[in-house]
C-alpha cells in the first residue's frame, strides 16, 4: 500500500486474506512492536507466525502486538516516552490523551511479553497487581519506554472482522533485558525468526504488514539511528480512498 488506494482496490486485497466481513464500526486501540538488530550490513526484524488454528490470518507472519488494555497505562515505568514520540502518539485523526498514548506503548511491551517471551525495560525493582505484568516483577525487569520509536499509525478500513488503530512502535533488541526459553504465555506466535527486511518484505505476510516493512526500510536508510520524531505515516481510509498521510 503506497500513495492512496480506492476502497474497492483494498477490499480486494483484504478479501484475498480472508478479513472482510461484519465487525466493530469502532477500531480498538492496539500496540505493535518491532524489534530490531543489526547483522553485518543489514537490518534485521522479529516477526513470527500467527497459530494455525487461529481464526483471523492464520499462519500469516507478523510482528509482536495485540488489543491495548487502558489499565496498562497505570504501569510503573523507569523512563517515560521521548517528548517527541509521545507528541507522534497524539497526533492524527481523533483524540488521543497522554494516559491513552501511554497505554498503547505498555501494550505492546506487554504483547511482546506475552506472544515472544521477551521483557523489555531495564533492571530494577518493579511491582504490579496485575498477573500480565508478574514476570516483570519476578525477572527484575522495569519496563521502560524511553528507546520506543513510532514508525506508523493504521486504522483498519471498515467491514472487516476485526478493527484495530494500530500504532507500530519499533525498539532496538538491546532493550530487550530477558528472553524467555520457552517463550511467551499466549503461545499465539509460533516460529519465531529474525529475518532481514528485505526478505521478511518477502513472507506471507498482510498487506499492511508489508507497507510498515517498506517505511522502515526508507526510514532506517535516511536515519539508521532512529531519531525521536521521525516522519511518521498514518495509514486510514478517507472518503472511500484508503489515503497514506504524514504526521
Amino acid at each position: 500500500m503506497t500513495g492512496s488506494q480506492s476502497k474497492a482496490e483494498v477490499d480486494a486485497a483484504d478479501a484475498r486474506e480472508g478479513i472482510l466481513g461484519p465487525g466493530p464500526s469502532r477500531p480498538r486501540d492496539a500496540g505493535t512492536l518491532i524489534l530490531i538488530d543489526r547483522k553485518g550490513g543489514d537490518f534485521m526484524v522479529l516477526m513470527g507466525r500467527r497459530h494455525t488454528r487461529h481464526v483471523f490470518m492464520p499462519g500469516k507472519f507478523v510482528f509482536p502486538g495485540g488489543r491495548t488494555d487502558p489499565t496498562d497505562s497505570r504501569v510503573a515505568v523507569t523512563s517515560s516516552l521521548h517528548p517527541n514520540e509521545e507528541a507522534k502518539l497524539l497526533a492524527g485523526a481523533g483524540r488521543t490523551s497522554l494516559a491513552r498514548a501511554r497505554a498503547i506503548a505498555l501494550s505492546a511491551v506487554r504483547e511482546t511479553y506475552e506472544e515472544a517471551g521477551l521483557l523489555i525495560g531495564e533492571r530494577g525493582q518493579f511491582t504490579s497487581g496485575r498477573a500480565e505484568w508478574q514476570a516483570f516483577a519476578e525477572h527484575g525487569v522495569c519496563p521502560s519506554l524511553a528507546g520506543l520509536r513510532m514508525i506508523a499509525r493504521a486504522i483498519t478500513p471498515p467491514g472487516r472482522v476485526r478493527r484495530f488503530d494500530t500504532r507500530f512502535l519499533a525498539a532496538w533488541r538491546d532493550s530487550v533485558v530477558v528472553e524467555l526459553p520457552d517463550g511467551g504465555p499466549t503461545n499465539e506466535l509460533q516460529e519465531l525468526v529474525w529475518l532481514p527486511v528485505r526478505q521478511a518484505k518477502e513472507a506471507d505476510i498482510p498487506d499492511i504488514t508489508r507497507s510498515i516493512l517498506g517505511e522502515l526500510e526508507s526510514r532506517l536508510a535516511e536515519d539508521p539511528e532512529l531519531s525521536p520524531g521521525g516522519p511518521t505515516p498514518f495509514y486510514r481510509m478517507v472518503r472511500n480512498t484508503f489515503r497514506r498521510e504524514i504526521i
